[in-house]
């Protein structure tokens, strides 16, 4: 079991070097989730449960104020507790975002002790001092973010796993019957919760255009994203070899040199 916490804790920890190293989106369950499954010794499970805990954290984004669950901590000990204790994709989906809330509330502490680091970066701005800043970056997005996420990983799920699985042992039957039911009902929220982002009056159109391929003709979801990009490349004139003149692109006559 102290094997198992450890790898869980840094496949959580791996997950973090997204934020830290740039934007690749290793962090989402997607990715973190068969990795879980690898680990634990069930790949398969894994990978289906992080697929389904993707479409529900689909619009776990920070936009503007709004701070999201912890998507890490969230799917990482979710995929984990949910292999470990044999319960499957519905134990998963129940998990996952009570944990992402409350692992969310436990890291607020790491946050509050930024700004006791931060000045440190700003004494180096002002002494042309990069180095200040580089530390600052490494002790805190490297390192900081990483090593604190890995622990509370590891603990809960080291500490946690007996208890979890003396629980779900103690849950009647039709508890896991309509939480089976809800899985099919939470990817569509977490759909909403990113179309409210992105739908506009532009992309309604196309939006009601899937809905009918897929309703009307029975196309698979494939499919469907076949034609979205088709029509993507066309709208945005991907397949055009000329090159655009910057005169024209401005709006001015640009002569004999708008036919190359």
């Amino acid at each position: 079991m102290l094997m198992q916490a450890l790898l869980v804790g840094l496949v959580a920890a791996f997950g973090t070097l997204d934020t830290a190293l740039g934007t690749s989106y290793i962090q989402r369950p997607i990715v973190l989730g068969p990795l879980v499954g690898l680990v634990l010794g069930d790949l398969e499970t894994g990978l289906i449960i992080g697929a389904n805990l993707e479409l529900l954290f689909m619009g776990a984004i920070s936009v503007g104020a709004y701070i999201p669950p912890d998507v890490i901590t969230g799917g990482v000990l979710a995929t984990a507790f949910a292999i470990s204790t044999g319960s499957g994709l519905e134990a998963a989906y129940a998990l996952a975002m009570p944990i992402g809330l409350a692992a969310l509330g436990i890291k607020n502490v790491f946050y509050a002790i930024l700004p006791l680091i931060l000045p440190m970066a700003d004494r180096g701005a002002e002494e042309g001092n990069d180095g200040k800043i580089k530390l600052t970056y490494v002790l805190l997005g490297l390192f900081g973010k990483t090593i604190w996420t890995f622990t509370l990983t590891f603990f809960a799920f080291y500490l946690g796993s007996d208890a979890v699985t003396a629980a779900l042992n103690s849950v009647p039957s039709f508890v896991f019957d309509g939480l089976g039911i809800a899985a099919g009902i939470l990817p569509a929220m977490g759909f909403a919760m990113l179309m409210r982002m992105i739908v506009n009056k532009k992309l309604i159109p196309f939006f009601v255009a899937g809905f009918a391929l897929a309703a009307y003709l029975n196309l698979s979801v494939l499919a469907v994203a076949i034609f979205a990009v088709v029509i993507a490349i066309e709208k945005l004139d991907f397949l055009d070899e000329r090159p655009m003149v910057a005169g024209a692109a401005a709006g001015v006559d640009g002569g004999d040199d708008d036919d190359f």
